[in-house]
């Protein structure tokens, strides 16, 4: 949570130099980053809280939709929101990589899980909405090294998971948003991917219920154990 205000905040700074924004993110960026998918909308969603006009119920309640008429409020476009997030990013890793390496926490246990997954000859891959080159930042830091790191260059994760060869391998997609694996299931010819909905990410609290069979839920204790014991 931390560097993605820090960083969002400095590419709003840029966008819009006359904002009044916090050193620390405000209540507000906590209530609404369960909602945020892509890096361009955790920039527009920073602006946003700069409006003392703001009713943050009203949109966390109706996001997706109020995307467009609030980009249009500003101006701006996505393209540029997203390049001004990653320039951010390009230069505190070339300033100083380990202050903006401490920005981050790795989920308890995640690491060594991963480490478990190599040593038990089980490959695993990255499939995420930054820039590529930041989550493989991330992974080196900590000593973790991927089949292979798809940020949202490689397309979305339904695109990704698609031209992986499910009928070689078994494909098991563990993901923090509900909608992205409900997109999952709902895209032909990813009928055989397994799909967990981690319970530690960013969920909102209606996230867990009446999950379809087809979703299910990985709490910790599931994830650290072997995969055969995986609900």
């Amino acid at each position: 949570m931390a560097e993605y205000w820090w960083s969002a905040r400095r590419a709003v700074q840029q966008l819009a130099p006359d904002l009044d924004l916090p050193e620390q993110a405000p209540p507000g960026f906590a209530l609404l980053r369960p909602l945020i998918h892509k890096g361009w909308e955790m920039v527009l969603m920073v602006a946003e809280l700069s409006r003392l006009d703001l009713d943050i119920a009203h949109l966390q309640a109706h996001y997706a939709e109020a995307l467009q008429p609030t980009l249009r409020r500003w101006g701006w476009q996505p393209e540029p929101l997203q390049r001004a997030l990653e320039q951010v990013r390009v230069a505190a890793i070339a300033a100083d990589r380990v202050a903006w390496l401490a920005l981050h926490r790795f989920y308890p246990g995640v690491p060594e899980r991963l480490r478990a997954l190599e040593r038990e000859g089980a490959s695993w891959m990255v499939l995420t909405t930054k820039g590529g080159i930041f989550a493989q930042e991330l992974l080196q830091a900590a000593g973790l090294q991927p089949l292979a790191v798809c940020g949202h260059e490689q397309g979305s994760k339904p695109e990704v998971l698609a031209q992986l060869d499910s009928a070689s391998r078994p494909i098991w997609f563990v993901e923090d948003r509900r909608p992205t694996l409900e997109l999952v299931r709902a895209t032909p010819g990813l009928e055989a991917v397994r799909c967990f909905l981690v319970s530690w990410g960013y969920l909102a609290p209606a996230d867990r219920e009446a999950l379809p069979e087809a979703i299910r839920l990985l709490e910790p204790h599931h994830f650290a154990a072997p995969l055969a014991q995986w609900p």
